[in-house]
């Protein structure tokens, strides 16, 4: 089986930047992690890009398989994402991707 690659792009305002990478690094992605879904993690900033509006990164979770993900996503992904939602409402966009490493 393939190992799956969830990855998830934000662009957060400048004035929550520093407040918000802090707490993704503190706080949601070990909360993401210890949900036992997830193998490994990277976080990456975006060079290269306009950041007139905010900074954006890519967040990737690797997990060992499809039904692993699935899993993670009919169990934990609700609730990890609200968390985010309700804390940093308006300040961010967010979209994420699925890819299958080959």
């Amino acid at each position: 089986m393939s190992k799956i690659v969830y990855n998830v792009t934000i662009k957060v305002e400048h004035e929550i930047h520093q407040d918000w990478l802090r707490w993704m690094k503190r706080v949601h992605v070990p909360a993401v992690m210890d949900t036992g879904m997830f193998i490994e993690h990277k976080m990456c900033r975006l060079l290269g890009v306009d950041e007139e509006d905010g900074i954006t990164y890519a967040v990737q979770y690797i997990s060992p398989n499809m039904a692993t993900f699935q899993l993670y996503q009919e169990k934990h992904a609700y609730h990890l994402q609200k968390d985010v939602a309700d804390r940093y409402k308006g300040k961010y966009v967010a979209f994420r991707t699925l890819m299958e490493v080959v």
